[in-house]
């Protein structure tokens, strides 16, 4: 069984839309927080959040980064190499306990390795998003990915 796609499967503009979405509970949220070791009173304090402009915890922003990308590896990085670069990383709304996230990727540009003739590079952006369609993070990536072997033509 096979996981991921080669170089050659993927097009410019091709547009992946991830499944499943996952929605984050609180605890998932207090333990990426402690293992992380991130004790901002945002992510950890209800009543010092609840005095704050969002009224109520925020996940951790890695956490919504950690999620979108990992949304996206059985289309995108599941046969990777390596991811390259991340770049241009925003998050543009807050993100609650409770909420859902999907994503979705777009390849930009893709281009054959100059050093090693056996792979190739893809610039992807990823959009997460909730529930309610709202954006709450874009990135962009490059990532490394093999090209098909000669014998699985």
């Amino acid at each position: 069984m096979t996981f991921g796609r080669y170089f050659e499967d993927f097009e410019v503009g091709q547009v992946f839309k991830h499944w499943p979405g996952r929605t984050i509970t609180e605890a998932d949220d207090t333990w990426f927080s402690l293992l992380t070791m991130n004790q901002h009173p945002l992510h950890i304090d209800e009543h010092y959040a609840r005095q704050t402009q969002h009224g109520q915890r925020l996940v951790v922003g890695t956490l919504v980064f950690s999620l979108v990308v990992g949304m996206s590896v059985a289309d995108i990085s599941g046969r990777a190499i390596a991811n390259l670069e991340y770049q241009e990383v925003k998050h543009t709304a807050p993100v609650y306990h409770g909420d859902t996230l999907y994503a979705e990727s777009r390849i930009l540009s893709k281009r054959e390795s100059e050093s090693k003739p056996d792979r190739g590079l893809i610039l992807v952006e990823t959009r997460g998003f909730n529930q309610k369609n709202e954006t709450v993070l874009t990135l962009k990536r490059t990532v490394l990915i093999p090209k098909r072997p000669s014998n699985e033509f």
